[in-house]
This record gives structure tokens, sequence and C-alpha cells, in this order.
């Protein structure tokens, strides 16, 4: 069985307490069990999740339209693709991360053996946001499995039909004293950052990644956060137009732009602005509908996640264009539906909103500059973002742009797409997070890389143990010189 976290009990705060205090007791009681595990019951598990997923699919499109009219065929991209294509890695992979990886010895070491052997944490919790509530809540779970720890996991709130899903699916799959799911607001939140864990994953917004971070401090917690930023977009003069245009029409509008690696503001050469920003009509039009009731009715247009959201993007958008900005197609919006029209905004001031705060939603600021080299001084003058991109069809304008920024992942000649990569690290930097997650790195960031050397009574270091005569002098002389 697993605990629902008392979802009815919100401001019990007591009766929360002691429900986090039981269950983590059980699985602190459970974790060395779990963590002896072997890759082959490991896997098992893994296979158990990827076999729930496929018998359930409908359930998961139901779940997420439910939430924000997402798409079936998004929620299939965005949502199952990414979450099975991280299984079935890990299960390929597993016996080969797990392995004692030997170290190559220096000369000072040529007696010596040394290994790396990865460890589970223990004790870990996921903290997981509203955006891709599926996707963001069971690929961090993949990883902290294959690494062998027992797992809280704190679904959001603020998709109730998806956290729903997620605590039936995995109170079939696990015990809870391997694997709980918490429901519930910030109470619940609070009580399970109380606790020692071993390891916090972490995702959502920098100013909670600062509170989760303060949390973990006081237990010398280790944590993966996964935070957000303005990800910025540079379409050079010898950029593809087309090409470009209909990559971030498709990135920035994908999940209604409510995407922590959304395309957040654009700076286009003012020699190809005007075809960019033709273009940029025309694939809206193409993707959600030409009319602007073609795109309140497209089934392929999701909504704001909240009601809550929905009043921050309207705020957002209001003050913006009080301030100057123009909108140059959308800004309809109906607060009872939660549907806020693809917005692509110009001639906005740096101190509007959108250019300020991370906008997380449908709204695209796009600004004219005369160069890379403006577009590289826009950036390097903010946080480091979680994500950027560059459309370019020169090697050296791409080069200077990776040369000369900071981000914590990049795309080149395409949106997204980066973070469906099972070979690459998914991260931020500084403002945008700390450590890294999917596939290898998943699993090292919910392990420890422990490390041993073995040697034996044969060892040079003896020769140079106290008194420190002048023969021993001589030999720390020479090894200091030489190894």
């Amino acid at each position: 069985m697993i605990t629902e976290a008392l979802k009815d009990t919100s401001t019990n705060i007591d009766a929360i307490r002691t429900e986090v205090d039981r269950v983590f007791a059980a699985q602190s009681a459970n974790r060395l069990a779990v963590a002896t595990s072997d890759a082959k019951t490991r896997i098992k598990k893994l296979k158990s999740i990827l076999k729930w997923i496929e018998t359930n699919r409908q359930k998961i499109y139901d779940a997420l339209y439910a939430d924000f009219q997402k798409p079936f065929p998004e929620t299939d991209l965005t949502e199952i693709y990414y979450v099975t294509t991280e299984i079935k890695h890990a299960i390929h992979n597993l016996k080969d991360w797990m392995r004692t990886k030997p170290v190559s010895p220096t000369l000072a070491y040529l007696t010596t053996r040394a290994e790396l052997r990865y460890e589970p944490k223990g004790n870990v919790l996921i903290i997981a946001p509203w955006n891709f509530p599926f996707n963001l809540t069971i690929g961090p779970l993949i990883s902290a499995i294959a690494a062998g720890n027992v797992v809280c996991v704190k679904p959001s709130e603020y998709t109730p039909n998806t956290t729903a899903l997620i605590r039936d699916m995995l109170a079939e799959l696990f015990a809870e004293n391997e694997v709980a799911v918490f429901e519930g607001a910030v109470e619940t939140s609070q009580a399970l950052l109380a606790k020692p864990f071993h390891h916090i994953f972490f995702t959502g917004s920098p100013s909670v990644g600062k509170i989760i971070m303060k949390a973990a401090a006081e237990h010398l917690s280790t944590v993966t956060l996964e935070l957000g930023g303005k990800s910025p977009v540079i379409v050079d003069e010898s950029a593809n137009i087309s090409d470009a245009a209909a990559k971030v029409a498709w990135g920035k509008w994908t999940n209604n732009g409510q995407t922590c690696i959304a395309p957040d503001y654009l700076m286009v050469h003012e020699k190809k602005y005007d075809e960019f920003m033709g273009q940029l009509k025309s694939h809206i039009e193409k993707f959600y509908g030409a009319t602007e009731e073609d795109r309140r009715n497209s089934p392929d247009y999701g909504r704001v996640a909240s009601v809550r959201h929905h009043a921050r993007m309207k705020e957002m958008l209001d003050e913006s264009v009080n301030k100057g900005a123009n909108v140059f197609i959308g800004g309809k919006m109906d607060a009872d539906s939660r549907y806020l029209s693809p917005t692509v905004l110009t001639e906005v001031p740096q101190d509007a909103p959108v250019m300020t705060e991370e906008i997380f939603g449908p709204l695209l600021p796009v600004m004219k500059i005369k160069s890379v080299d403006e577009a590289i001084d826009h950036i390097n003058a903010g946080e480091k973002p979680l994500a950027m991109y560059v459309f370019a069809g020169k090697s050296k304008t791409i080069k200077k742009s990776l040369d000369h920024t900071s981000a914590g992942t990049t795309c080149v000649n395409d949106c997204l797409v980066q973070y469906l990569h099972p070979n690459l690290p998914f991260g931020g930097v500084n403002n945008s997070g700390h450590g890294s997650s999917h596939g290898y790195f998943g699993f090292k960031a919910f392990s420890h890389e422990r490390a041993v050397l073995r040697h034996n009574a044969l060892a040079p270091m003896k020769l140079m143990y106290p008194p420190y005569t002048n023969f021993v002098k001589r030999i720390i002389g020479l090894v200091t010189k030489y190894f």
C-alpha cells in the first residue's frame, strides 16, 4: 500500500507530519535492502513501470487533458515518449552503470588498485512541478530506482488529475516502504523538507529552489535543482529563416509555453526581422489556425494550467502593453477556460515584465539586434539561463555564441530537443539550476561515487614514515620532484 498523504487534511499540520514521520521511518528501515539489490531486481521494477504506462496510456491522456487540455499527440511526445525512452535506456545500460569501475594508477600508485563504486544515496525526495506533471515526476523516479534508493514523491497540487493518476500507478507497483506518494500543498512540502533526506531532487522556479537549498542545508542533504530563467533565442542573419520560425513556434507554444526551456525571448537580426516575423505568424496560423476563433477551438493548442497562472499571464501582458509593447499577434484570453492565444510582442521596453521575469506561458517578446555581439551582451547582462538557442548558418557565429555565453543547455538550429537526448545531461547553472539528470547523469545524481583504494604490505609509502632521517628526506624529495 502507498500513502495518499492526507490529501484532504492540508490544514492538519500535525497529522501531515505524523504521516511523513511514519513513512520516512518505514523507508529508512528498508533502505539497506533496496540499496543492496542487484541490477536484475532494479530492471524488473523499471519494466513494471514501462508495462503500466503501455497498458494505461489512455488514463495518462485523460488526466493531462483534464488538467490543462493537453492534446493527446503532445502528451505522447512530451510526457510519455521521454519517460519510456528513459526507462528503456536505463534497462539497456544499468548493469554497466552499476559495475565497479577500475581507476588507472599514476606512477606513485603503481602498487595499488583503485576503483569507483556506485552506491545509492539512500532516502531521496522528489518534488515535481505542474507543467509536465507526468514526465517530471516519473523521469527522476526512474533514475532514483535505477540507483537503488527508497523514494518519497511529491507531485504538484496544481495538476490534481495527473497527481491522482501517479498516486494510483505507484500504489499498484510499489510498497510504501520503497516508493511513497505524498499529495498536498505547501504544508506537505514543508513536512517532507524537515526530514533528513540524503538527496532532494526539485524541479521548479529559482525562488523556490533557494528555499529547497536552505532546507537541505539543515541536514547537509545533496540537491539536484532543475530551475529555469529566461531562455534566449538568437536568430542570426545567416540562419534559414523559415526553418527557424517553424522551430521557434513549435518550441514556444508546445505545452502552451509552460516549459522551463521554452524560448523566452527572441533576438532577431535587423536584416532578417521582417522576414522572420512574417514566417513566425505564418507558422502560428499553420499550427493552430488562421483566425483567433480557429486557434481557440484548435484541438492541438492547450490551456494555461491554473486560474492563478492565467491571472499572472494577464497581468504580465497588460503591464507590458501599458509600458509600450505592441501585440503583433494574439493577446486574446478567456479566464473561464484558461485560454490565452499564441501571443507575440514587439517594441518591448526592457523594463516590461516579459523582459524582466521568466514568462512560462504563451507570450513571446521579440527584439531586433544589429549583431550577434549585441545578443551576447544582452544574455551576459542577465542570469545564466537553463537553455539557449542559436539559429545560424555560419559556424563562426555559432562558435562565438557558445564561447562567449554560459547556459545549462544549448541547442543549435532547433528548440527543446536537447532535453530528449538520453546521452546528454540536462541541468542548469547557477540561477538556472544545480546538478544534472537524464540517463547515466540521472543515475549519478542519485548515487554516491565511492572511492576505494586497495593496497598490501609492500607499500612504498612506508619508506617515508618517521623518523625523518636524511635518507627519508631524500626519498620524499625525489617523490615530490619526479612523481
